[in-house]
């Protein structure tokens, strides 16, 4: 891949760029950051359920911890990319990766999880299996061709996150948020369609978009010179036929995720106790001892000087992020080439994990003690419930002709937002429509229309009255 040529000013539904004190790139950070979607996270459960008595991380401080992580990672390897090609680049080159390759990590760190639908996990769980209960019912599933009915059986919301940034609904502008193809693409991990998913090979584990979107993708890919995989390509099947490798920044986007959820999960489950307190101060200096031995001493000297056990843990956390940022810049510069010619085949931060065994403790920990404690899976069942309602309470209605909906079914539909309406669509293109409103929806207005329609709560209130836009 050509580093002058894997970055693009350019923006979706955009043809021409005002001069600005602000960079182009930084307009995109600033464009997620007032954004609805975005403001939609902090209602949106990242691991433990929300609203507790105890601060626990939502998806929206996720995301903001996240790209903070991601600004850091990129600063260093933009600084690395000049120094190591500096008669490659032009001068133009030059500044972005110095300057502007930290604003576009950043911003894509910020939306990375934009199309993650209430409840987490189990929200994207019960959209897809949804459909995949329907794959007996002809009738229904005739609504629908194969690459259609892929994307709503493999529904996930790395691929929702192009949607959410990019499409335009009922009455609004084209373009979505209209940020610079540079941003988008470094938030494909998974540059393939629903059709050419294989679980073995990183960049098509899952998928990156949807078809309804496929055009807005060829863009992305076009402009910022994504690399095709031409192994996939020439396995001759349309299906394939849109499979690139991953774009050179998603690597570091991954890797800014990677390092936050698994780190700061132990802090929040030492805050609810569900970790003791010297249990996860051994997990922490276990990892900083791989990662930091000769500073062992000098770590557990500042540690003991506190008293307090939240602001030990915080301490312990930081020094852990630190650890890992450098780490994984360290790999990102010895895997560059790698990266580029698109033969990378595991991400950093499994890298990492190979040569530092407590954090395979840590994920280990995590699974037994954090994402399968009873609060966790009491709100992965109760969010997959209510979502599946939701989807069965839309959609048999919205599939309909509007002569032949009885009248419950036509208030259904009413209770529709405009702008997810597409009546006069592809029953695929209707669908979406539904799955853009639900998957929109955070945790407690998911649970308010949910109760509503049920007649379990009646009444007007303020969620009763609009969808936050």
């Amino acid at each position: 891949m050509d580093l002058n040529k894997i970055y693009s000013n350019k923006r979706t539904g955009k043809s021409t760029e005002q001069e600005h004190s602000r960079s182009i790139y930084r307009r995109d950070y600033d464009r997620i950051i007032f954004s609805s979607a975005f403001r939609r996270l902090q209602n949106k459960t990242q691991v433990f359920p929300l609203p507790g008595s105890i601060f626990v991380h939502n998806r929206l401080t996720h995301s903001l911890e996240v790209s903070s992580v991601g600004r850091s990672l990129a600063a260093i390897a933009g600084e690395f990319i000049v120094s190591k090609y500096p008669s490659d680049l032009t001068a133009e080159s030059r500044e972005f990766y110095l300057h502007d390759l930290q604003d576009v990590v950043a911003s894509a760190c910020l939306c990375h999880d934009i199309g993650n639908p209430s409840f987490g996990h189990s929200g994207e769980d019960a959209i897809a299996e949804y459909f995949r209960e329907k794959e007996a019912d002809s009738a229904f599933k005739s609504n629908f061709s194969e690459t259609d009915w892929a994307d709503l059986t493999n529904f996930e919301g790395n691929a929702n996150a192009i949607r959410c940034l990019t499409s335009k609904q009922s009455g609004k502008e084209s373009g979505g948020l209209g940020l610079t193809f540079s941003t988008l693409a470094s938030i494909i991990k998974y540059p393939c369609a629903s059709t050419a998913i294989s679980k073995k090979i990183i960049h098509r584990k899952k998928f990156g978009y949807l078809q309804a979107d496929k055009d807005v993708f060829r863009e992305i890919v076009t402009e910022t010179a994504m690399k095709r995989d031409l192994t996939a390509n020439a396995q001759s099947s349309d299906n394939l036929a849109d499979t690139y490798y991953r774009h050179p920044f998603v690597w570091l986007v991954e890797a800014a995720d990677d390092i936050c959820y698994n780190i700061i999960d132990l802090e929040d489950a030492h805050r609810l106790r569900i970790i003791e307190h010297n249990e996860c101060i051994e997990v922490f200096l276990r990892l900083l001892k791989e990662l930091e031995s000769d500073k062992t001493q000098q770590i557990e000297n500042r540690l003991f000087a506190i008293e307090d056990k939240n602001s030990q843990i915080s301490y312990l956390r930081a020094k852990s992020i630190g650890s890992l940022i450098y780490r994984t810049s360290e790999l990102f510069k010895e895997n560059l080439c790698r990266i580029l010619s698109g033969v990378a085949d595991i991400s950093l931060y499994d890298l990492i994990k190979k040569d530092n065994s407590s954090l395979s403790d840590i994920a280990k920990f995590s699974v037994e003690n954090i994402y399968n404690h009873r609060s966790v899976v009491e709100i992965e069942n109760a969010g997959y419930n209510v979502m599946r309602e939701l989807l069965q309470h839309f959609i048999p209605p919205i599939l309909k002709p509007k002569e032949q909906r009885r009248k419950m079914e036509d208030k259904a539909v009413q209770l529709i937002p405009r702008q997810f309406l597409f009546d006069m669509e592809a029953p695929y293109m209707k669908v979406l429509g539904v799955i853009d409103y639900i998957a929109g929806m955070t945790d407690n207005y998911a649970v308010d229309l949910y109760k509503r329609i049920k007649g379990i709560d009646m009444g007007m209130n303020s969620g009763s009255m609009s969808f936050s836009k």
